[in-house]
């Protein structure tokens, strides 16, 4: 019996251990309860402030045009105040976005995709496709995306054979999808619409909207002058690409129309002289088939340029 006794604990021992673990846990849920209240209440206020303001936000923002969508704004404008009957509309799709964020180019490049209309127009309207401003090179290794960030406005026209009577109004709408990409791309969808009277005067262009197309025509690619020669070469696993111009540079680069033509993220060899630029183009692992014509955009400082260049085939190899 006493060698079992041995290793039992005392009461008094056991009732004062009982009691300081007691007191420790009691004092450790009071602080962690003050913690944890105090942060609730700091939470309670950040959220409350967070409220205070998306209220102030959509308050602003409920009178005006621009629809939200993720990591930014879209709207649709009209360069001028009215519709003339007759006479073609010219509208633009104009972005706001987050820093770091961007949609795309007509070629997206190795992911993403353009942003899309789908139009409701009153009968005698018919739109036009967007005209695209030229792009930016988006690098994301291993990847390359061509597109827009910070602000652009994407313009189209709108062709008019309507006989809407001066003073009366027509409703343009339509319904935007865009993906909207950093590391990660989410989609975004947007209604849109304007409301515009019919004038029989010429309109007048919008004051508020003026420098944002304006902005956009000279951003806008043209067309190559008609003292270049252009032409693209076949080499096998590469286009070699040869402007002869006398506003030779050393910085260029090109841009596919199409898709799967070029590896996007690769290294464009430039060779320039005062009279000749030559770009070598590693040709996309997805081009499965001979290419025809090299239809993009030439981009130099002084602008972009639209190429369509005949592609001379690749030389057969001979067999002996």
């Amino acid at each position: 019996m006493a060698q079992r006794n041995r290793f039992l604990i005392p009461t008094s021992c056991l009732e004062r251990q009982i009691k300081l673990v007691a007191n420790f846990l009691s004092r450790t849920l009071t602080t962690t309860c003050r913690q944890l209240s105090g942060r609730l209440r700091r939470e309670r206020v950040r959220v409350g402030l967070a409220l205070v303001l998306a209220g102030m936000t959509a308050s602003v923002s409920a009178g005006e045009p621009s629809v939200a969508i993720p990591h930014g704004t879209v709207e649709l404008m009209s360069e001028q105040q009215s519709i003339q009957p007759g006479q073609p509309l010219v509208l633009g799709l104009h972005f706001r976005l987050e820093p770091g964020w961007h949609i795309y180019w007509i070629n997206p490049g190795d992911s993403g995709e353009p942003p899309r209309l789908e139009w409701r127009l009153p009968a005698g309207l018919r739109a036009g496709d967007i005209e695209w401003p030229e792009p930016h090179r988006l690098p994301i290794p291993p990847l390359l995306d061509y597109g827009y960030e910070g602000e652009v406005l994407l313009p189209l026209r709108i062709e008019n054979t309507a006989g809407l009577a001066p003073g009366k109004t027509a409703t343009l709408a339509a319904d935007m999808k865009a993906i909207v990409c950093r590391e990660v791309c989410v989609p975004a969808k947007a209604q849109l619409s304007l409301v515009l009277s019919a004038s029989a005067e010429r309109p007048r262009k919008s004051a508020e909207t003026a420098a944002l197309f304006d902005a956009a025509r000279k951003a806008m690619p043209k067309p190559a002058p008609a003292n270049w020669c252009v032409a693209a070469k076949d080499l096998g696993d590469s286009f070699e690409l040869t402007v002869h111009t006398a506003a030779a540079s050393s910085q260029v680069w090109f841009a596919p129309l199409d898709p799967l033509v070029i590896e996007n993220a690769a290294p464009q060899k430039t060779v320039s002289s005062k009279t000749e630029i030559r770009l070598i183009l590693r040709k996309s692992d997805q081009l499965l088939k001979p290419l025809s014509r090299l239809h993009g955009v030439l981009v130099m400082p002084q602008g972009a340029y639209m190429i369509d260049a005949p592609v001379a085939p690749a030389p057969t190899k001979q067999f002996r």
